[in-house]
């Protein structure tokens, strides 16, 4: 795997193109990174790809998708993935991106351990407006978490939105919400902004250094 940013890994992680900062919040080029442009890895473990952390790119792409969610259709499948998975762990969860094939419906795998202790199996759905999520796609979730008995719940994410009435589909709506989320586009843009703002807050408490 190539660490850096560009569609080879041009740019050596950390050493990203000084303006990219700037071009990202004028929103005047098209973001294309790597999967190192946007989260920061571990290791590879039996499930996928390990998170260590995000980094400063994941920042600047939160900021400005919640000043400007158009930007959410400049980005690709591949990069949502990576932005939710950053935002699992900016969460607090260990959290594992899984190969690009071969995943079973699991984009994102997040833990937490200790009292309460949860694991997610996200599905991320990088759609336009209007090309909605189908039944089928929430009903494989729910196959896929019958089958891994050790998940606590599953998520759903997507750019675009949910069919109409769909929580009162009787083969969902029992698993809602408590077992399945459905995260459509404006719910994730507040999510992104959540995590923004409290990560800003703890920071400050900390005198910059969270």
């Amino acid at each position: 795997m190539i660490l850096g940013v560009g569609p080879i890994g041009a740019t050596p992680l950390g050493a990203f193109p000084q303006d990219l900062s700037a071009r990202i919040r004028n929103g005047t080029e098209t973001i294309k990174l790597s999967v190192s442009g946007i989260i920061i890895p571990e290791k590879r473990v039996e499930e996928g790809l390990l998170l260590r952390s995000t980094s400063a790119v994941w920042t600047e792409i939160a900021q400005k998708l919640g000043a400007d969610w158009s930007v959410a259709y400049q980005l690709s499948p591949d990069n949502w993935e990576e932005i939710v998975a950053g935002a699992f762990n900016k969460s607090g969860y260990k959290v594992i991106l899984t190969p690009r094939s071969g995943d079973h419906g699991r984009d994102v795998i997040a833990t937490k351990s200790g009292v309460g202790c949860i694991k997610i199996i996200g599905s991320v759905k990088a759609y336009r407006p209007g090309n909605l999520v189908s039944y089928d796609d929430v009903r494989a979730l729910l196959g896929v978490m019958s089958g891994e008995r050790d998940v606590s719940k599953g998520i759903i994410t997507t750019t675009s939105d949910f069919p109409p009435n769909i929580e009162k589909d009787p083969y969902i709506a029992p698993f809602l919400p408590t077992r399945l989320e459905l995260m459509n586009s404006a719910r994730l843009q507040s999510w992104l902004a959540e995590i923004q703002n409290n990560n800003s807050e703890a920071s400050s408490s900390n005198g910059g250094l969270a």
